[in-house]
């Protein structure tokens, strides 16, 4: 069996091959040199081309976002007014340009309808995020806030969030935890709307803190800590947008982080962590 090494090599060797023939007149420290430098220019070349280049992920994330929000928004027979607001803020954290606004509108109407079968969403986003977890559980999440925006999850969007999270290669109990620490997010910025981030006992806010960490009161300081890095690096905007996040989406990244600092910074202060 081959070396994962090796079949990179391989898929390179081209550019290795060339390199490697116009070092030829610096020796064997040429070939090297030259071998190295033709390998990194045709891996740079093939991400380009390659249909899972960043653009083509920017592309493919941003038209699943909106199909897949409007296909739950549907899944339950009819369209709320609180899902079509969420849709709305979702547009309006972005700072969509009013080109982008209107297409966004219409790749949500496209996934309420019965125009496009779901599958023929899921199977390039597939595609695209095959190399990237943290791409994956951020489109998930951002469903499952959708979902969710009306306080539950009903049987038709349960259903659908299953289908995307099978084809996205993310396990059950990686999907229960996720819906859980979105319920946690949800009571947490209520808790931090209604007393301004100050906690008016000993225990507010509390409980809902840890949730969006993903952790109880039982862990220890270290596995909190574990578990706030974590999460931290996983929605590091700059490494989301290295990935291939849409520039237009860094926003909603920025405030996850944000959300998940505020969470630690409450759980620290009430277990006296330094």
């Amino acid at each position: 069996m081959s070396s994962p090494w090796l079949a990179n090599l391989r898929q390179h060797r081209t550019g290795v091959l060339i390199g490697g023939l116009l070092g030829l007149s610096g020796g064997p420290v040429g070939v090297i040199f030259g071998a190295g430098v033709g390998y990194w220019l045709d891996k740079k070349l093939r991400e380009h081309l390659d249909p899972g280049s960043q653009l083509e992920v920017q592309r493919t994330f941003f038209e699943a976002t909106f199909t897949v929000m409007g296909r739950l928004a549907k899944a339950d027979g009819r369209v709320t007014e609180h899902e079509i607001a969420f849709a709305e803020e979702v547009m309006r954290r972005m700072n969509l340009t009013a080109s982008l606004r209107q297409e966004a509108i219409a790749l949500f109407n496209r996934g309420k309808s019965a125009e496009i079968e779901l599958a023929e969403v899921l199977e390039p986003l597939e595609r695209a995020f095959k190399h990237s977890l943290s791409l994956r559980l951020m489109f998930v999440e951002v469903q499952i806030q959708a979902a969710l925006v009306d306080g539950q999850l009903s049987q038709p969007e349960l259903e659908i969030l299953q289908r995307v999270c099978v084809s996205l290669g993310i396990g059950l109990p990686e999907f229960q935890l996720m819906v859980r620490r979105v319920q946690a997010q949800q009571e947490f910025h209520r808790w931090q709307h209604q007393n301004g981030g100050q906690a008016s006992s000993s225990q507010g806010g509390l409980q809902e803190a840890y949730g969006v960490l993903g952790v109880s009161a039982e862990n220890s300081d270290a596995e909190v800590k574990k578990a706030y890095r974590r999460l931290m690096s996983q929605h590091h905007p700059d490494k989301l947008v290295a990935k291939g996040l849409p520039d237009e989406m860094l926003q909603l990244a920025k405030e996850k982080t944000q959300e998940i600092q505020a969470a630690y910074e409450r759980v620290k202060s009430a277990r006296g962590m330094v």
